[in-house]
């Protein structure tokens, strides 16, 4: 039952993120905003894992109730995304989407601890229960391409609001329980993030999602601008994810095989190769299918992989602070940089070079994993 709670959980949050990012840029653009102001705006809701995260996870850590946090910010994060609906000018929907996305990035690196804490002695078999966070991508972005395109854009904060109760509702299903018990006795945050292997590990997540950026804000328009329907441009997402499916279903083989340093490799080698796919060949719907079924490296294999280190790397009372600084670091610090960067590069230089710039990022990651982070291999 709770592994069904757990996934329950991944199901209804990355739905919403499949309404999220792949057509909020495209939502944004119907209310006549620039690609400029697209990727600011798109830019708030990695910004802010920067903080949130951090905030919540050292509550977290000290009052040792992940689940109530869970429960607390997925409530006040589906509230504050109401104010959509109040007024569409930009200083307004900034700071909604401020105030949103401050609960909602709250609320993942909790429960991504509770899942691994509850995993125990079997941490590779976190992908098991996180792909079903995929399944829910799938359903949402597959879904709504179509209907989006057939009623429109407008229709999209309410498709999200709903998900975003559905996230709170199955929050409440999860025991406090299944967090475990956190020891009281444990050495310094600083010690650990002193080590070099945690340095290097934190700098090729934030390159890594520095690199998805572009991708994250810009890429339906891009396509879009290439002529590509919105249906089919949901198709496209939803591949990538299908893919991603496919290595999570493999990873508690892969990974005690292979080793993380190894996988990390190949992850951060196939995400180079997938921008530089994207940016020079875009108008060739092979090569973009093929560039979404790297997702299964971009994404797949690099977060499976990431998380586990990070389970290893920070124990004990640092595991909410652990994965809220990887939350902070990727998915905040760098998505938040490659948005930006993406946007003014697009009007700028190109939009050909927005991806050419997340080849050059990820290139760079992989020169940190090969030269920084040893290998970890699990019995």
């Amino acid at each position: 039952m709770i592994y069904w709670r757990l996934s329950g959980f991944y199901l209804f949050y990355f739905a919403s993120l499949g309404g999220l990012i792949p057509y909020w840029s495209l939502y944004l653009k119907s209310l006549d905003f620039s690609i400029t102001e697209i990727a600011e705006l798109v830019a708030i809701l990695m910004a802010t894992k920067i903080v949130a995260p951090n905030v919540w996870g050292w509550i977290a850590d000290h009052i040792g109730h992940r689940m109530v946090i869970v429960r607390i910010a997925s409530l006040l994060a589906a509230v504050a995304f109401t104010g959509v609906f109040l007024a569409h000018g930009f200083w307004w929907l900034a700071l909604t989407m401020t105030l949103f996305s401050f609960f909602w990035n709250a609320a993942l690196p909790q429960f991504e601890a509770t899942t691994m804490n509850h995993l125990g002695e079997h941490p590779h078999h976190y992908s098991s229960i996180r792909l079903w966070g995929s399944v829910g991508f799938i359903i949402a972005v597959s879904a709504l391409g179509p209907l989006l395109g057939s009623y429109g854009t407008a229709l999209l904060p309410q498709v999200l609001v709903v998900l975003f109760v559905l996230i709170w509702l199955s929050s409440l299903t999860v025991p406090e329980s299944a967090a475990g018990h956190l020891p009281i006795d444990q050495v310094p945050l600083r010690t650990v993030l002193r080590k070099p292997v945690v340095l290097a590990l934190l700098f090729v997540c934030f390159l890594v999602q520095a690199s998805h950026g572009p991708y994250y804000a810009l890429f339906s328009i891009y396509l879009e601008e290439y002529g590509y329907s919105t249906g089919l441009i949901g198709q496209l997402w939803a591949l990538g994810v299908i893919a991603e499916i496919g290595v999570f279903l493999l990873m508690p083989v892969l990974l005690p095989r292979f080793g993380a340093r190894r996988l990390l490799l190949t992850a951060v080698g196939l995400t180079t190769l997938r921008w530089l796919l994207i940016g020079g060949f875009a108008d060739s719907l092979i090569i973009m299918v093929f560039a979404q079924t790297l997702h299964a490296a971009s994404f797949g294999l690099y977060h499976a992989v990431a998380i586990y280190l990070i389970h290893t790397l920070f124990t004990g009372a640092h595991q909410g602070r652990g994965q809220a600084l990887y939350s902070s670091l990727s998915f905040g610090a760098g998505g938040a940089a490659g948005s930006l960067a993406s946007g003014y590069l697009w009007s700028g230089v190109s939009p050909q070079a927005v991806f050419l710039m997340a080849a050059a990022t990820s290139l760079l990651a992989l020169v940190v994993v090969y030269g920084g982070i040893r290998d970890f291999r699990i019995a």
